[in-house]
């Protein structure tokens, strides 16, 4: 089947044309055709790719018929942050109306937007995409906006043809949360496998001062990696540095688990079967997002899109934990070295 490519903002006004995810975008056919029993909650990597996954889901969603409502709190410019289809204008329009300030509530917005929705469309077909809503609807409130979706499925406020949630977060902390309850499916999506990878490579602009099997080698296959590459010109040292800083991988935490994190830097499924003051340390991992913990077996009734390799220590991925990206990894290995 084909299907239009969003355009997707790189760097500034530069876009580039959605590739690859060929097997997540089969999935979302198939979601299109079936609906979703129950929220679908997409995790992974920072920057691996779900807001593009998402944002294609969107056009495919309405070229199914299903009438769309897609929000990104964490948007950087307003246009961005709330997006649905023609037929939905005037009922978003009055769930705006509503609040004083609905873009600083924006999650209650879309619930809103997606009852009022079912309440006076004719047997819609309704897809509601939330991207990183967690972050802005807080840790403590995740749960009860899953369910509030589950609800929305469940007992809707009118008659629906088919309805389609997916929430995407990189919130690692979140998971366990949310994966207690029967409130939602949990899917892991990772970085791009090398072939896709490599295409978007090739389409980004300028002169490249890496080679492709390079770059693939130092993000992983990470987008949002290659990105930061391009903005300070391919100065890898560069990226490590910013995300040492920004990591929080300051010297008393490198300092009280230098050993174990050594380990982990080796092999990443140390912090899996360990306990005690390492399962801290993994705790600690998951919540600066450094690693993806608790990966689940390697078949694609359990993964968006491809999943990683079983095990490539190479990369930094266990079978049961991996870093986030090479250059994550990196990004310890960094600190460790500066607080000797």
């Amino acid at each position: 089947m084909s299907w239009r490519r969003v355009k997707l903002r790189f760097v500034g006004s530069l876009e580039i044309e959605f590739v690859d995810r060929n097997v997540g975008i089969r999935q979302v056919e198939e979601f299109a055709v079936k609906g979703t029993p129950y929220p679908l909650v997409i995790y992974g990597p920072e920057g691996c790719g779900k807001t593009a996954l998402l944002r294609q889901a969107a056009l495919i969603l309405e070229d199914a018929g299903y009438d769309v409502v897609y929000v990104n709190p964490m948007a950087r410019v307003e246009k961005e942050v709330l997006r649905f289809s023609s037929s939905m204008r005037e009922i978003v329009r009055d769930a705006l109306k509503t609040m004083s300030e609905p873009y600083s509530r924006i999650d209650d917005v879309v619930i809103t937007v997606a009852h009022e929705a079912l309440r006076r469309l004719r047997r819609p077909r309704l897809a509601v995409l939330m991207d990183d809503v967690f972050q802005a609807v807080g840790f403590e409130r995740a749960e009860s906006y899953v369910k509030a979706m589950l609800n929305l499925i469940e007992y809707p406020p009118g008659d629906y043809d088919r309805i389609v949630v997916i929430i995407t977060s990189s919130e690692g902390v979140t998971r366990w949360r949310v994966g207690r309850h029967r409130w939602a499916v949990l899917r892991v999506m990772w970085n791009m496998e090398e072939r896709g990878f490599k295409e978007l490579y090739q389409a980004v602009p300028g002169s490249k001062l890496l080679d492709p099997e390079e770059v693939w080698k130092i993000t992983g296959g990470n987008p949002d990696v290659l990105r930061r590459l391009y903005t300070v010109d391919w100065r890898v040292e560069t990226v490590v540095g910013d995300m040492t800083l920004s990591k929080g991988l300051v010297p008393g935490l490198v300092e009280r688990w230098r050993e174990d994190l050594e380990r982990a830097l080796e092999d990443p499924d140390y912090l899996w079967s360990a306990s005690g003051d390492v399962e801290a340390l993994a705790r600690k991992l998951v919540e600066l997002n450094l690693i993806a913990y608790g990966l689940p077996p390697r078949l694609q009734d359990y993964w968006i899109d491809t999943p990683p390799p079983e095990k490539d220590l190479e990369m930094g991925i266990g079978r049961f934990v991996a870093w986030q990206t090479p250059l994550h990894r990196e990004a310890v290995k960094n600190a460790l070295i500066n607080v000797e």
